[in-house]
């Protein structure tokens, strides 16, 4: 993904404008994990939306593999702050809601996606129960599921771990690393929670207060696989100071 100095501006009901990002410049390459941190309201939101093509540009343009983008794409997936599951369908229903969406065929080909998906998030033997019957936590393993099922090679995550409890967002990360190892994916995570980024990171870009700009890249030089214990490291403390201090 290449930012090439996209900036987005929205017109208030009072007919004035409001800028939410500034030009921005930024390559994400293929299989990287990538933190994107900032204030509340600074546009993490809207750059993420920029690059699902759910918003367009006003200044500047996004390429995916050297394309501009101009709307949606099948290769890219969201994972958002909350499930979003339908509650009449049960969890492979919702994890198949897109191949409908999309008209993908043949469908036993990703019913059989779906099952193995549901496996590696950790819900085998879940497959035919509803949202309802689930935790938090395992709901949003659906919601990362129904994001693969159709084989993206970029994941956009929004804060999607913000409402669990801090023992189950912890297991979350785990299996969010240990998912994103097997599958080589891109993924881009935006959180307000400096430590779970440079959990996850391989680069973590701080932004500005609004209107939002890249205000520094910061390269996460701790090892790989990566667990809990890390955060006790003295250099993840560093990491996690550095970024506080670019908000101060």
């Amino acid at each position: 993904i290449e930012f090439v100095g996209p900036s987005k501006t929205y017109r208030k009901v009072s007919q004035t404008d409001i800028a939410a990002i500034e030009p921005t410049r930024l390559l994400v390459k293929e299989g990287e994990f990538v933190g994107v941190v900032g204030p509340s309201g600074c546009g993490k939101t809207t750059l993420l939306n920029l690059v699902a093509g759910l918003l367009q540009p006003t200044t500047g343009e996004i390429r995916f593999r050297g394309t501009r983008m101009t709307g949606p794409s099948r290769e890219i997936g969201v994972v958002f702050q909350r499930p979003v599951l339908l509650p009449w369908r049960s969890i492979t229903d919702n994890v198949l809601l897109p191949v409908e969406v999309m008209h993908l065929s043949p469908k036993s080909k990703y019913a059989d996606r779906a099952r193995e998906l549901l496996a590696l998030v950790g819900l085998a033997g879940f497959e035919h129960t509803y949202p309802q019957e689930l935790s938090g936590g395992m709901q949003q393993r659906a919601a990362i599921a129904r994001a693969l099922v159709y084989d993206t090679a970029l994941l956009l995550m929004d804060e999607p771990f913000a409402a669990l409890d801090a023992l189950t967002r912890e297991e979350m990360n785990m299996e969010l690393l240990r998912i994103w190892q097997l599958t080589g994916k891109t993924i881009i995570f935006v959180t307000h929670n400096i430590p779970e980024a440079v959990l996850l990171s391989d680069r973590i870009v701080v932004m500005t207060p609004r209107p939002g700009r890249v205000r520094e890249i910061i390269d996460v030089d701790l090892p790989r696989p990566r667990s809990l214990s890390l955060m006790g490291d003295r250099r993840f403390g560093e990491l996690a100071d550095h970024i506080r201090s670019l908000f101060k």
